[in-house]
């Protein structure tokens, strides 16, 4: 194949399309987020007044979407492989839409447990990533991710203080029709927002791809990391199980005040984290700073266990909590990235993703279980010790290799073309690894940045015309 280079090089700019379409799908995706976190702080004790509600019940209602969701998202990102993608996302906020009303007009906890699950079933993650794929070209498609990735943790930080605050207006039915609301938002977004893509192929960077299923799960490094991120959700999960409790029913806070307990753990927590992150990249200290984390997270447990009586010493821990929370939540994907075969990203992140709903479930069922059978004391333990065990797992796990994706427009070929240029992309100084699909004329890549001779390597670029 003769190499060439057309005038739209991987080092332009995004166009105010790419932009504007990483911005609205952001939206999309943050507002079906914020409808779910904003009932994690406020839900346990809402529970109590609902017609048939046990601890273990009002757990599992917290928790269940998980389960529907990590059932559901695989499946709805291959239908939008098959089918118009936009129309597979707006189908999903509508099933989302659907349950945040079943679960707003609902009396009793199992009419919330049927909402809560339909709200899982709108699982729309991969498909949305699919669509911002088709419509930015590969050269950016890492800070459109990257875009969506910042508004799921910007997500989470305002449910901590929206959910009580308008707990405190609305009740938990208000939220779950505002929830209803920015669903119903969303496909507008989606319907006349965001353009039709020109190009539906299937992306191995953003998609799970059925023939890589057994590869990634056989990946002992990538397994771990997925044991990882079902512990923290657990964890997560669980610990709001029985925070809120502890706040109202032994502090004495109102529901509605919880917001001022965490905005400022939140905040703090979240600055507090920012040199960390900075120490594990610059510094290539990840796997170290990644396993102090998760030390913090169980300091973090324990403290509740002992502690959780006291306003102080609740607000001390949760610091530690959210710090330790937003410092993994931010370096599990890198780390995802950074393992994942070059080719098959977009399957690990899909399996990543399924297995966080997953542990939020089980922290749901099992953190409401424990309550109302050993008390609050109880569910902080099994958080310790899930951290302990997760500790245990993560020290084994394989320094990182520093490395970052990079995709490559080539053009399509035949499979021996294919063959002969990702040999030729590796003899490029900072590329480390290098498999080219032939039938999606993509270039899959790991890269070293500091050293990568960008120049080289964008001499194979064929460039598809720019969003």
């Amino acid at each position: 194949m003769t190499s060439r280079r057309t005038t739209t090089l991987a080092g332009e700019a995004m166009t105010a399309q790419e932009r504007r379409v990483a911005g609205w799908l952001a939206g999309v995706f943050s507002l079906r987020m914020l409808g779910l976190f904003m009932i994690l702080p406020v839900f346990a004790l809402y529970a109590e007044h609902l017609d048939g509600a046990t601890p273990a019940l009002a757990g599992l209602a917290i928790g269940i979407y998980g389960l529907a969701q990590a059932i559901f998202q695989i499946p709805f990102g291959l239908l939008s492989d098959r089918f118009e993608r936009k129309q597979i996302i707006i189908v999903g906020l509508v099933i989302f839409a659907l349950g945040s009303v079943v679960a707003a007009l609902a009396t009793s906890i199992n009419g919330v447990i049927l909402g809560r699950a339909l709200q899982g079933m709108g699982a729309i993650s991969a498909a949305v990533m699919a669509l911002a794929a088709d419509l930015t070209r590969e050269e950016h498609r890492t800070k459109v991710m990257a875009t969506i990735g910042v508004s799921i943790g910007v997500s989470f930080a305002v449910s901590m203080v929206a959910g009580p605050v308008l707990n405190g207006f609305v009740g938990v039915p208000g939220i779950f029709w505002i929830t209803a609301l920015l669903a119903l938002g969303g496909i507008g977004v989606v319907k006349f927002l965001v353009p039709d893509p020109f190009d539906h192929r299937l992306h191995r960077d953003a998609q799970p791809v059925p023939a890589q299923f057994l590869r990634v799960l056989r990946d002992p490094q990538l397994l771990r990391l997925d044991a990882g991120i079902f512990a923290l959700h657990l964890i997560l999960t669980a610990t709001f199980v029985a925070v809120p409790h502890a706040l109202k029913n032994l502090i004495g806070m109102p529901a509605s005040t919880h917001w001022e307990l965490y905005l400022p753990t939140m905040v703090l927590g979240m600055g507090a984290m920012v040199p960390f992150v900075i120490v594990a990249e610059k510094q290539r200290r990840l796997k170290q700073v990644f396993l102090g984390a998760i030390a913090l997270l169980g300091v973090a447990e324990v403290a509740l266990v002992g502690f959780h009586a006291g306003f102080w010493s609740i607000g001390i821990a949760m610091f530690l909590f959210f710090t330790a929370f937003n410092l993994l939540e931010a370096t599990l994907p890198s780390l995802v990235a950074k393992m994942a075969p070059p080719d098959a990203k977009g399957t690990a992140m899909g399996f990543y993703a399924s297995t966080q709903f997953l542990g939020a479930f089980c922290g749901g069922a099992l953190g409401g279980w424990l309550h109302g059978r050993y008390g609050l004391a109880a569910v902080f333990q099994l958080c310790a010790l899930v951290a302990l065990g997760w500790l245990a797992l993560a020290a084994t796990m394989k320094n990182p290799r520093y490395l970052s994706s990079y995709l490559l427009n080539v053009g399509a070929m035949d499979e021996a073309a294919a063959q002969r240029l990702g040999a030729r992309l590796t003899e490029v100084r900072g590329v480390a690894e290098a498999v080219v699909s032939g039938a999606d004329g993509v270039a899959y890549l790991k890269i070293d940045r500091h050293a990568l001779d960008e120049p080289a390597l964008l001499a194979f670029s064929v460039s598809r015309p720019p969003a």
